[in-house]
């Protein structure tokens, strides 16, 4: 088996995983919001240190108006696109890993059953 060959099939792979989602539990990402709270606003459109994150999921990176974005954040926006939950657990990890670059946001969530009830959490607020 080729090394070319090996890649192709787990760049497929991981491509097909995204679909696969597990959810996360929006009641529980409420309260884990709260360590979020100081600098994020997710029940009014009100920026904070961060921006707001009201309707984020399905919204372009980057684009909250009136918010000053740093460097990183506005170089991966187009790569990123719009945010939907998958993103957002895979950012909440490491936003500076996940960016590339420099990021203001330097809070980790470390566990993944809470990013993903985070993402829950938000996307509960978009709908």
């Amino acid at each position: 088996m080729s090394f070319k060959f090996v890649i192709a099939v787990a760049a497929a792979l991981g491509a097909m995983s995204t679909g696969a989602f597990a959810e996360g539990d929006a009641a529980k990402g409420e309260k884990v919001f709260k360590k979020c709270k100081a600098c994020h606003a997710a029940d009014e459109a009100k920026n904070k240190v961060g921006p707001h994150l009201v309707g984020i999921i399905g919204r372009k990176a980057a684009s909250v108006d009136g918010y000053k974005y740093g460097k990183g954040i506005t170089d991966a926006a187009e790569k990123i696109g719009e945010w939907d939950e998958a993103k957002l657990v895979e950012y909440l990890a490491d936003p500076k890993g996940y960016i590339g670059g420099k990021s203001k946001m330097t809070f980790k969530l470390k566990k993944e059953d809470q990013r993903m009830d985070v993402a829950a959490y938000l996307a509960s607020l978009s709908k």
